[in-house]
Parts: C-alpha cells; structure tokens; sequence
C-alpha cells in the first residue's frame, strides 16, 4: 500500500518546507524506495502561469507541460524523477473542477460545499500522484503557513486521507521556526508551541518537528519542544543554514531522518547507500576556480525568477570543477554607454527566458557584446530570441529587426507568434512541456551526441523561418530543429568559440548530480574564457 508523508509549516513562510520534502525524497530514494512529491498552494490562481515572477518567483515546467511551483523543481532535483500534472494543486485548480462538475450535473442537485466536494477534490488529486506513478510513497508538501485561512481545505483534506488509509500509512511533519535571541542568547521553542496547537486544533498531530535553526540547539530545548509538541525526543530534528543546499540530505540523516519516518510508517527501512549523493558532494568540496557568469534578465531583484537556471549553472560547475559567481545584470539598465563596463569582468553571458518588451534592448546588446567580444554566450528561449533579433540588426543590417511580441509593426519580424497560438487567452496556451529536437549543430552535437533529444518547453513565439535562408547565409547555423524541420530549435554562431541561442528551457533537466549538457558545455567553454584571459593578463 502506499505511504502519504505530509509536510506543513508554521510560524513564519520560508522555512524550507520544500527542501525538507525534497531531501527526505532522496533519502527514501536511497534506502530503494520509489517516491512522488507533490505541492499544494492554497492561491486561487489556477496555476503560477500568468503571475509575475516578483510574485512567485519561476514557473516550474513538467515533462508534460504543466505550469507549476518552483519548489517542484527542488523535488525533480533531488529525487531525480520526473513529475507530471498531479504534482501541483491550487486552490483555483480545485474550485474550478468542482464547479465545472456542478455545472456539469455530477452532483446530482447535492449542495455544493467545501466538505465533502472541494476535500474529496483534493483527496483525489493526492491518491492520483501516487497511482499515476507507482510510487511506494507519496511526499506531499502543503503551501503557506499554518493558520492561514486559504489553507484550511487542504489541512482538513489531509486529515481525511490520514483517517482513510490508516495511521499506520500516514506521516505529518512540521517545519518550524525555533529563533535564538542574541541579547539573551537563548532559542525560543513557544512560537512552535503556537502553530503547533494550531496544528492540533485542526485535527492533525505532527508525528515529527523539523526545527529551522542557523545555530545548534541545545538538548533542552529540543526536549522542551518534544514535550509540549507531544512528540518523542527523537522526533525533534534541527534544520541549520548550509552553504550548499544538497548538503542538507546527509544534515538531516545524521538525526535518522528517514529511519524515524520508515518506523513510523512501518516501513522497512533497508540500508541506505549514499554513495553517490557523498560523490557528488566531493565534486562540489573539490572545485578549485571560479568562474563569473553574467546572467542578465529583468527580473534580477528577485533571484528566485531564475532559480532553476542558478542551480543549473551551479551543476555545470560541479562537473567543472568550478565555483560558479553569478553576476545579476538587470538588462533593463543597459545602455551602450555602459554594457562594456558591466560586462567587461565576466567569463559567460546567459540570457534566459522571459515575457514582454521590458528590459528587451538591454538583452540585444547583452548578445551583441558577447558575439562581438568572443565571451561564451547562451541564449535561453527569449535569449535564443534577442540573439537573432541582434544577428538581424547588425549584420544583416535590418535596423527595425524585432519580435512581433514588442514591434508588430515591424518590417523584419524575425521572431513571431506561433501561427497557432494567435488570438488565445493567456493562461495555459504556451507550447509547454517535452518536445523532440534534431542536434545539427556543432555546440549541440558535441553537449548531447548525434542522436534526437526531448526538452520542455515553454513559449508561444518562435523564429520565423522567412528569415531562415537569410540569416543562414550571414553566418548562423540552425543548429536544432523539430523532427520534420520546420520548428528552429537552437541557433550557433560558428564564428564564435561558444554561442549558442535555445528555444528549449533546458534549466529544467538538470540535476546537480549529472549536469544538463549544454550548461555543462557552457560552463566548460567559460572557464577556457577565463583561463585564456589570465593568460594573456
């Protein structure tokens, strides 16, 4: 039977709930267990698609197009599996397939109420993840904090599975803040207390505390927290502040993390082989250089916009062997007069993806600088974009070259919308998810081999192939395209030592223990950058 771990949070958001679930996925993962994670957000947004990344940071992307949390991306790195569209419900999801099934008739003239219809809507979705995926145990981790009204239904949901499938099959875990006070240097355990009773009230008694702290805490405290939380000693577990975040598996196994979860939930808890979790861990205690990467978009102040691509560009260095520094060049603040001061010091340029005309010249003269001045360079969905809108202005001279997303008055639309993406609401009509790509250029070839690949996706404009013949005879190479040609999925500069522009989003596939190969290639091509540079300094 399947086993359902729940996570929760309480006192303040932040905490790690995510990170939490995610290193308890690998650890089960690595005692040979097969595991799902999934995230429940209580917005009423229907999925983080149309929000700003101020406000939500990235939007996540499944192998099978769905729009999610960025926490998923944690999960996918961690356990290394795949998720799908069970793996990220709203509470906009939920109340939109209620009300279409009122509308419907299913209901059979039942008042619609939120117990049973909206938590038998969530139970479903739980049960699904781990039907769809033959999962021995389900990790699932509840957004927002505890007391929280949005998150009621889901709190009362999770407390019906529990009652369905039996205690014995069901583990609660509370992330929770334990803060140390400076001035009279001691932890303070009664904000746990708090949203623990909280907790309580609601039905639901967590099994085990995961207390977020940036200092050891003493063994009082966690007695005094176990006590009145009504949790063993053993069930008290600290979280601290690691430099490297997939440290935080082997922290918190030193407190028999998942033994205590397998006992629990009766659970042959088998031995565990973290042999290539430490390997990876070598890699990364080995590297030896840094490398500064300028990763310019125009969403920089909130860092978490590009979370998936930080941590790929962090995976590459740990093949390497290279600390990855990001620069965060905000391109909405790039000019001519200054673009050389501000990128005159680094080793790469990645451009990733984004939305809207804003900060958009900034990224051309980005792409410029770096064809120009022969700096690693790529270009990631609206970087593979801005590239060929600037290969379109200055060498082959069409001065009003542009997207029809920011200029649809222009007479050199080289990148345009998808013929089949015109006149569509917004939400949920990107091309998304995992499509098939042909390696034909060089920089392709030699990251991923001679053979076909599959990456997501996430866009509705693409090159426009009445420019094709053009820029192609001007010196860029097509170097991927869909299985029957038609669809440009990566551009290369040849003339360049690394230039490389991807429709694809393949932040989302890399894993810190087998970086994505383009990011590897990129990250290889900037430390020779580096190397040569010092060279001649």
């Amino acid at each position: 039977m399947t086993k359902y771990i729940f996570v929760t949070g309480g006192v303040v958001s932040g905490l790690g709930k995510g990170i939490t679930a995610a290193s308890l996925g690998r650890l089960l993962k690595c005692r040979g267990y097969k595991v799902a994670s999934q995230k429940l957000d209580p917005y009423i947004n229907i999925d983080p698609g149309t929000m700003s990344p101020y406000q939500h940071g990235e939007v996540f992307v499944t192998e099978d197009g769905a729009e999610t949390d960025l926490d998923l991306g944690h999960y996918e790195r961690f356990i290394d599996e795949n998720l799908n569209e069970y793996s990220n419900l709203t509470t906009g999801k939920v109340y939109w397939n209620v009300l279409n099934k009122e509308r419907n008739g299913e209901y059979l003239g039942q008042t619609v109420q939120v117990i049973p219809h909206v938590t038998n809507e969530i139970k479903t979705f739980i049960y699904n993840v781990g039907k769809t995926s033959s999962a021995d145990v389900v990790i699932t981790e509840i957004g927002g904090t505890i007391g929280d009204i949005e998150s009621q239904p889901f709190i009362e949901a999770i407390r019906q599975v529990a009652r369905e499938v039996g205690r014995d099959n069901c583990c609660f875990i509370h992330v929770t803040l334990v803060p140390y006070i400076s001035g009279s240097e001691e932890f303070k355990s009664k904000p746990t207390q708090h949203s623990v009773k909280e907790l309580q009230g609601m039905g639901i008694n967590p099994d085990i505390i995961i207390a977020r702290v940036d200092k050891p805490m003493p063994a009082e405290v966690r007695a005094k927290i176990a006590m009145f939380c009504n949790v063993e000693p053993e069930c008290c577990i600290e979280n601290m502040t690691l430099p490297v975040l997939y440290q935080c598996p082997i922290m918190l196994e030193e407190s028999r993390f998942s033994e205590i979860v397998c006992k629990r939930l009766k659970l042959d808890p088998r031995v565990i082989d973290l042999t290539e979790w430490n390997k990876m861990l070598g890699r990364i205690a080995a590297r030896d250089k840094t490398v500064k990467i300028a990763l310019c978009g125009k969403y920089v102040q909130l860092h978490d916009a590009y979370l998936s691509v930080a941590e790929a560009l962090a995976h590459a260095g740990y093949e390497n062997a290279a600390k990855v520094e990001i620069k965060w060049v905000d391109t909405e603040e790039l000019t001519k007069d200054n673009v050389k001061k501000t990128l005159k010091e680094v080793d790469g340029i990645i451009v990733p993806g984004g939305f809207g005309g804003r900060g958009i010249e900034g990224m051309i003269l980005c792409a410029e600088y770096a064809r120009v001045n022969n700096v690693p360079y790529f270009g990631i969905c609206l970087g593979m974009q801005t590239a060929v809108i600037e290969y379109a202005r200055n060498v082959l001279k069409h001065a009003d070259a542009n997207s029809s997303e920011f200029n649809p008055d222009s007479k050199h639309c080289v990148i345009d919308i998808m013929p089949d993406h015109q006149g569509k609401k917004m939400g949920g009509t990107l091309r998304r998810g995992a499509y098939p790509c042909l390696c034909l250029g060089d920089i392709m070839k030699s990251a991923y081999g001679a053979g076909p690949v599959s990456e997501r996706h996430r866009h509705r404009y693409e090159f426009n192939n009445d420019f094709r013949d053009e820029l192609v005879k001007a010196g860029m190479v097509i170097a991927g395209t869909s299985p029957d040609g038609t669809l440009v999925e990566a551009v290369e500069i040849p003339a360049n030592d690394f230039y490389i522009g991807v429709q694809f989003h393949p932040e989302f596939k890399s894993r810190p223990q087998s970086a994505h190969p383009v990011f590897r290639e990129f990250i290889k091509a900037s430390v020779k950058y580096m190397a040569g540079k010092n060279k001649k300094g």
